[in-house]
């Protein structure tokens, strides 16, 4: 039997929503991309007329079936919850937070430092930021392929399609960002700590 969510959930996830919502903040203070479904939402955000909540959403949603059949529904509930917190953080904490100029290689860092360490939040509390995330879970689960080192395999198909949009600097640091990201969930994060509940 499912035990309702706890405290201890609730604002580990909460964490990991602020946290990885501040990363994308400074990525789109400095124009930048990251990789995975986070990457691709805004990266088409830059070009769409529509802000980057309402298309990371959208791009997240067709993961929620797999989410459902292979990490069951308290995961892909929790999932979903983050996803729509993130969607909504962002527009509210970049609307909050203005920058008059900030470095690229700092934003990069910064932004890399705080969505690892919010991914890894909502990871531990049998949750995620949605899309690549959870086909990356699923994957180390079964292989014992470690989900940061999948993620920037990903983050490579990402970055190509950026190249197309981005100048090379641009690109460039959006490449520390992303290698910063997953080298901290990579080093500092396995499967067994992705608790499930009873």
């Amino acid at each position: 039997m499912k035990t309702p969510i706890s405290f201890h959930d609730v604002q580990g996830i909460a964490f990991g929503i602020l946290m990885t919502s501040l990363g994308v903040v400074f990525l789109k203070a400095a124009g930048l991309v990251t990789g995975q479904t986070a990457g691709l939402a805004l990266l088409l955000s830059y070009l769409m007329p529509f802000g980057f909540g309402p298309v990371f959403f959208a791009v997240s949603i067709p993961f929620a079936i797999l989410s459902w059949l292979k990490r069951g529904p308290d995961f892909t509930i929790r999932t979903l919850c983050s996803v729509a917190g993130i969607a909504v953080a962002v527009p509210v904490i970049a609307s909050q937070l203005v920058f008059s100029s900030i470095p690229p290689l700092l934003a990069a860092i910064l932004a890399g430092a705080c969505s690892g360490v919010g991914l890894i939040a909502l990871f531990r509390h049998n949750s995620s930021a949605g899309g690549l995330g959870i086909l990356a879970l699923i994957v180390e689960q079964k292989t014992g392929f470690k989900t940061g080192w999948f993620q920037l395999c990903f983050d490579v198909v990402v970055f190509l399609i950026a190249s197309l949009v981005l100048d090379p600097v641009q690109l460039l640091y959006s490449l520390v960002g992303a290698i910063v990201l997953n080298l901290i969930i990579a080093w500092n994060f396995t499967i067994d700590q992705s608790r499930k509940s009873a």
